[in-house]
């Protein structure tokens, strides 16, 4: 499983790569655990100052292994290796950059909400289609979504599920700059490389500080997200929408109320 997800430290920098390009970086249980596993390292080492998230120059992630979620979540959400990644993600204290290309898919889209600063290739397409699934947002996008780009902005993305460019996120405030897609990782290495140059105790506390007005808040709302998505995964309308794809046919909700 360790080459799936590839950890590289260097100058201060721990380099975390998706990396199942055949399967377009799509994340199992076990990707997940390694990913928490990263935060970890970099939370438990003084040398590291920074976490750097990316793929490859065509796909950052197509989000979840579909086969490998279709049994359900493993325990309560929280304990589940996604569940433990995503709260890792929300409250290390360590700065956060991402690097993205080409598909960034559900968790591919939500666990940028985390991240300090995002940078993304344009060929990068964003999308969190969990209603289109039979599912229901994670990661604390119910929350943040809302208050980052207004309620009817954030119900178009999560209920209608399509897709929107770098340059829409942009737009929307989502990331920092548009790259060509070879210059991305090297473009965001150079925003670690300033973060690593800063005073790292003041650098800790400013995401802190960041992070503190959505704190308890955010906390609720991912268990609650959690408990649902867990829920959703069971459901008829999402054993429809994987049938569908695995028989790759437009999934069909009209029967459904």
């Amino acid at each position: 499983m360790t080459n799936l997800v590839l950890t590289e430290k260097n100058n201060h920098i721990l380099t975390v790569r998706i990396n199942r390009l055949d399967r377009k970086n799509a994340l199992t249980h076990d990707m997940y655990t390694a990913l928490g596993d990263a935060i970890e390292q970099a939370r438990d080492d003084s040398d590291i100052r920074c976490i750097l998230y990316t793929g490859s120059e065509d796909c950052f992630t197509a989000g979840n292994d579909l086969g490998d979620f279709a049994a359900g979540l493993p325990g309560e959400f929280e304990d589940t290796p996604v569940g433990r990644f995503l709260f890792l993600l929300a409250t290390t204290n360590k700065p956060i950059v991402a690097a993205v290309n080409g598909p960034a898919v559900g968790i591919g889209t939500t666990m940028l909400l985390h991240c300090d600063m995002v940078f993304a290739g344009n060929n990068t397409r964003f999308q969190m289609p969990f209603a289109n699934l039979g599912l229901c947002p994670e990661g604390g996008s119910s929350l943040l979504l809302p208050s980052w780009l207004g309620r009817v902005r954030a119900a178009e993305l999560l209920m209608l599920g399509g897709a929107f460019t770098a340059d829409d996120a942009l737009r929307m405030g989502l990331i920092n700059q548009v790259c060509d897609p070879s210059q991305t990782e090297t473009t965001a290495l150079e925003a670690c490389a300033g973060l690593a140059a800063q005073p790292p105790a003041a650098v800790r506390a400013t995401r802190e500080l960041l992070n503190r007005a959505n704190g308890e808040e955010l906390k609720t709302a991912m268990l609650a997200e959690g408990k649902l998505f867990a829920e959703r995964l069971k459901s008829p309308e999402n054993a429809e929408a994987i049938k569908a794809f695995t028989e790759k046919r437009k999934p069909d909700f009209s029967n459904f109320s």
